[in-house]
C-alpha cells in the first residue's frame, strides 16, 4: 500500500532539480522555496528561515495525542566541481551535491506527500504528530546547521518524542539497512598546534631555538596517545592534516605548525584525547626550550543512538528491506554527522541505506562504489522509494491506533 502512494518519477524530477541547483550551507533558498511549497500545498503547517533556510513542517494525525515524531533531511551542497558527466550535473561551478543530500530531501518529500494523502483514508487510523525537519548546512562543521536550528528553539517550538534521519552509505548494496544502538558515529574535532622558538641563521643554530625538532617529536609521539592512553577497546583516530615549518633552506624558523583532525567513538575518549594531546605538545615544546600553543575547535559530538528508537526502526526497516537485509548491529563509523546535536536533545535513531555503486565519469559508471564527497559521485534514484517507504513504514507503526 505504501508504495503505491510514492511517485519515483517525481521524487527523481525533485531530486535531480536540486541536484543541478546546488546550494551551500546556510545558502539553500531555492531548496527551502521547492520544499516549502510543496509541503504548504500538501496540508503542512509550515516554517520557514529557521537557522537561515531551514524548513520545518508540521502534520497532525487523528486527535494529536499519539507520539510526536519527527524526520530530518540535509539540504545543503559540498564546494566541489562535479566530474560526472550525467544529464543532471550541475549548473553552478565549484558547487555541487558529492554527499546526497538532494536525495535525503527528496526522499522526504516523497514521503511527506504520501503520509498527507494517507491521512485521508479512514481504513489508515493514524494518531500522533508528524514534524518533517528540512536542516541547512550539515557540511559547515562548527555546529552546523542542527546546533542552529536547536539554538533558534526548534524543539522547544516542535516537541519531539523521537527523532530520525537516514543517509545514503555507498559500498553498502542498494536494499540494505545498517545502523546500531549506542554510539554510531565519532565526534569530530581540529586541533591546532603551533610551536614558538626563535629564528636564526642555518649555520648558527647554537643562537636560535629551532621549532622544528619539537614539531618532529610531537608528531611521532601524537600517534602512541591512542595506541598507549586509550582503553584498547574505545576508538580513537588523530590525523595529521598540515605539518608546516620555515621558508627557506638556511633559516630556522620563529614557529612550526600542526593541525589535526581528531576523533572519537567515546565522549570520555574524546576528552581523554584532548588532555594527552595538550600534554604532549606542551612539555615536549618545553623540553626543546620552546612554547607550544594548542587551540582545541569541538566540531560535532559522538553521535548516539538510542535503543528504544532503534527497536522502532529496525521494526519498520525489516518491513521494508526484509529481515535479512537490516543490520542492527552494524560496524560505527569514524565519519560524523551534525544529527548528533539533535540525538543529544531528543531520543532517535541514525541509520544508513545501501547507495550501491555509485560514480560515474562523462556520464559512464565507474567499476566499484565511490565514496561521497568525491566529483564523480552520484546519489542511487534507486532507493528513493525505499528510503520514503522506511520513513512511511516508522509513521505508520508509531501513529496506529489499532
Amino acid at each position: 500500500m505504501t508504495s503505491q502512494l510514492l511517485d519515483k518519477d517525481t521524487m527523481q524530477a525533485w531530486r535531480h532539480q536540486i541536484h543541478q541547483q546546488p546550494e551551500l550551507g546556510f545558502e539553500e533558498h531555492a531548496t527551502s522555496q521547492l520544499v516549502a511549497d510543496n509541503l504548504r500545498q500538501w496540508g503542512y503547517e509550515v516554517t520557514t528561515g529557521l537557522a537561515v533556510t531551514g524548513v520545518v513542517g508540521k502534520m497532525v494525525f487523528g486527535d494529536g495525542k499519539g507520539p510526536s515524531i519527527g524526520l530530518r533531511a540535509d539540504m545543503d551542497a559540498l564546494q566541489l566541481q562535479e566530474q560526472t558527466g550525467l544529464p543532471w550535473q550541475s549548473q553552478h561551478s565549484g558547487k555541487m551535491h558529492a554527499c546526497g543530500h538532494d536525495g535525503h530531501t527528496a526522499i522526504l518529500l516523497g514521503a511527506a506527500k504520501a503520509l498527507a494523502e494517507l491521512r485521508e483514508q479512514a481504513n489508515y487510523p493514524l494518531n500522533g504528530t508528524l514534524i518533517m525537519i528540512f536542516q541547512p548546512a550539515e557540511e559547515v562543521g562548527g555546529g552546523g546547521g542542527a546546533q542552529r536550528m536547536l539554538d533558534e528553539g526548534l524543539f522547544r517550538r516542535f516537541p519531539c518524542d523521537e527523532i530520525y534521519a537516514l543517509h545514503n552509505f555507498p559500498g553498502i548494496p542498494v536494499g540494505k539497512c545498517v545502523f546500531r544502538p549506542g554510539p554510531f558515529m565519532c565526534s569530530s574535532d581540529i586541533v591546532s598546534i603551533q610551536i614558538k622558538g626563535k629564528g636564526g641563521h642555518g649555520g648558527l643554530p647554537q643562537l636560535a631555538i629551532d621549532p622544528t625538532p619539537p614539531l618532529a617529536a610531537i608528531v611521532l609521539g601524537l600517534q602512541a596517545i591512542v595506541a598507549r592512553n586509550l582503553d584498547p577497546l574505545d576508538t580513537g583516530v588523530v590525523s595529521i592534516g598540515r605539518l608546516q615549518a620555515g621558508t627557506t633552506y638556511n633559516i630556522i624558523p620563529e614557529i612550526s605548525q600542526l593541525e589535526l583532525s581528531v576523533r572519537a567513538l567515546q565522549p570520555h575518549a574524546r576528552k581523554r584525547l584532548h588532555e594527552r594531546i595538550k600534554a604532549l605538545c606542551e612539555q615536549t615544546a618545553s623540553a626543546y626550550e620552546c612554547e607550544a600553543e594548542v587551540l582545541i575547535e569541538e566540531g560535532y559530538p559522538v553521535l548516539i543512538n538510542h535503543a528504544s528508537p532503534v527497536q522502532r526502526i529496525a521494526s519498520a526497516a525489516k518491513a521494508v528491506f526484509g529481515q535479512d537485509s537490516v543490520d542492527d548491529q552494524g560496524r560505527p563509523l569514524t565519519g560524523s554527522e551534525d544529527f548528533a546535536y539533535m540525538l543529544q536533545a531528543v531520543p532517535g535513531c541514525y541509520v544508513l541505506v545501501g547507495n550501491g555503486d555509485n560514480g560515474y565519469t562523462k556520464g559512464q559508471p565507474l567499476a566499484g562504489p565511490c565514496s561521497v564527497h568525491n566529483p564523480h559521485y552520484d546519489f542511487n534514484d534507486e532507493i528513493l522509494v525505499q528510503g520514503a517507504q522506511l520513513w512511511m513504514q516508522l509513521i505508520m507503526e508509531a501513529f496506529r491506533t489499532s
